[in-house]
């Protein structure tokens, strides 16, 4: 189809979401169980979502001019770049700035339902299995926003920050057209490359399953989740604290518990 270090000791679940700064541990997310449940969740994803991923395919090009896929290089782990894949959600041959807002004229009608339902990134689940990302991550970067720090992870499908910056075109809506670059460096990017770092140290196997089902749930729900409402209201009063980020993984902690 075209388209456009050493492993510590294994932590107990409330001593990898431990809310000081003195946690710092791979443990979970860079271990061969995280990668071996990506893989079988990922099958089963693919497997599971095959007939909406065909309807999607159609509804795209019946819709807009161009191919049903869009394609980027991405950098994964390690550096390695890669190619990512997801339903073409804007116009072909779109120009014009790299970040989206709500209301963006290049989005296609289709495309807007596929960016709220988080439809557009089904095919990312073949990046998975591919071993390109994770299901639990840091959003995969582009070679020119990419540093070293983005490289100790397997990126993923969505993450604390994802989840944090859910209504980001919404809240990139209220940002001046000549400020959005600016504002989207000096407080967006820091502020979810923070969250994603402080996540993926203290992640486990259960906080993951929280964040995936959480993700979920935000596609489908109108209104912020009960346990991570801190998390929809962070856009509205960036930058944040060391303090508040304790905060909203706390709410994490206390849902993956429950």
């Amino acid at each position: 189809m075209q388209c456009e270090a050493r492993t510590p000791r294994k932590l107990g679940a409330k001593q990898l979401f431990a809310t000081g700064n003195t946690v710092r541990t791979h443990y979970w997310s860079k271990s061969t169980k995280k990668r071996a449940f990506d893989i079988a969740a990922s099958a089963i994803g693919l497997s599971t979502t095959f007939v909406v991923a065909v309807i999607v395919c159609i509804l795209v090009k019946m819709t807009s001019k161009g191919p049903a896929l869009f394609c980027q290089e991405r950098v994964g782990l390690n550096g390695r770049l890669f190619t990512l894949y997801k339903f073409r959600t804007m116009l072909a041959n779109s120009t014009g700035a790299g970040l989206t807002r709500d209301g963006d004229a290049r989005l296609t009608k289709v495309g807007r339902v596929l960016r709220k339902l988080k439809f557009d990134e089904i095919p990312q689940f073949y990046n998975v299995l591919r071993g390109d990302m994770s299901l639990v991550g840091p959003r995969p970067k582009l070679p020119e926003y990419s540093s070293a720090t983005d490289w100790q992870y397997r990126p993923g499908i969505t993450g604390l920050a994802t989840l944090a910056f859910r209504r980001e075109e919404e809240l990139l809506a209220n940002v001046p057209a000549r400020e959005l670059e600016e504002f989207y460096d000096s407080e967006i990017r820091p502020l979810k490359a923070r969250l994603d770092r402080w996540y993926m140290n203290r992640a486990s196997f259960v906080s993951d399953l929280v964040v995936i089902w959480k993700t979920a749930v935000s596609c489908i729900s109108p209104s912020p989740l009960r346990h991570v409402k801190a998390m929809h209201q962070l856009p509205a009063r960036v930058p944040v604290s060391m303090d508040e980020q304790d905060t909203m993984a706390m709410s994490l902690e206390a849902e993956s518990v429950e």
